[in-house]
């Protein structure tokens, strides 16, 4: 599909409005639970508040979007997509930008309901006093790994059997990388996730670390399961990914071989076992 037929499509616009807009909740609804509590205490309820407003949102904008943009809503999610090739260049581009606009609308929205503005500044990921930027960066780039696997995993089961059963595990990974890494970078997982309070703040300190860390880690969970761990996964399939030929086509051939080898298989053991009953 050509450039000037992707950008007429219906679909194409409702999917980067469907982004803009689920960054925006996603971002709003965790900014939210880091507002300081009574007191101005900015560390109550630590990150546990932030991990589970991220699951549970996370599971609700599945719902809402996935049928229309697959609710990505993250970069790095996005790119571990374009790497093996599950979308092309023009949509990930177009979805990264989309969801770095609704990040810094939602970053935008909560800075103005503010009473305090200098309490905006819990909202942008940091890292921690007690350690250095390469160690946030580790945390992040495994904290990502968990879940775009996670991601990745549910998506095959979907296209396998076709059910809906993955949201809520989504929902389950990001709350648990958010608790493990929050600590020691924030636990971002997310790079518009930090871009829209960064802009709005105008605290870059140690941003590089929020692509970096998130964008690593994604694509090498998107490129270890859909090479290594998939059902379809095989040598001929990765080398079609380097050779720019089409994925989909070879991952089908080889589903259809290993439900031939299964088929005769089962064949094979009824007529070994019809055999010994005669006997």
């Amino acid at each position: 599909m050509t450039l000037r037929e992707e950008l007429q499509r219906r679909q194409f616009w409702r999917a980067l409005l469907a982004e803009v807009l689920g960054s925006l909740v996603f971002v709003s609804a965790v900014l939210g639970s880091s507002v300081p509590g009574p007191g101005g205490d900015l560390a109550t309820g630590g990150p546990l508040y932030p991990a589970l407003a991220a699951g549970m949102v996370a599971v609700s904008l599945g719902h809402c979007f996935g049928e229309i943009s697959g609710a990505q809503m993250n970069p790095a999610v996005t790119l571990a997509f374009l790497a093996t090739r599950r979308i092309d260049l023009l949509k990930a581009g177009a979805y990264i930008l989309a969801q770095c606009l609704g990040a810094t609308l939602g970053a935008g929205i909560l800075y103005l309901a503010l009473p305090l503005k200098s309490a905006a500044e819990c909202y942008v990921n940091k890292v921690s006093s007690e350690g250095n930027a390469g160690q946030a960066l580790g945390m992040e780039a495994l904290a990502t790994f968990q879940l775009v696997f996670t991601i990745f995993s549910v998506e095959e089961q979907r296209r396998r059997e076709g059910a809906e059963p993955g949201n809520l595990a989504i929902g389950f990974s990001l709350g648990a990388g958010v608790l493990f890494a929050g600590r020691f970078s924030g636990g971002s997982m997310n790079p518009a996730r930090s871009l829209g309070p960064a802009i709005i703040t105008g605290i870059w300190e140690h941003h590089w670390v929020y692509w970096i860390g998130p964008v690593l880690g994604a694509i090498l969970a998107g490129v270890s399961h859909e090479f290594f761990f998939a059902a379809g996964a095989s040598r001929h399939k990765l080398l079609a990914c380097l050779t720019c030929k089409d994925v989909e086509m070879v991952e089908t051939a080889s589903v259809s071989r290993s439900s031939l080898s299964t088929v005769t298989q089962t064949a094979v053991r009824a007529k070994q076992a019809n055999k010994h009953d005669h006997n």
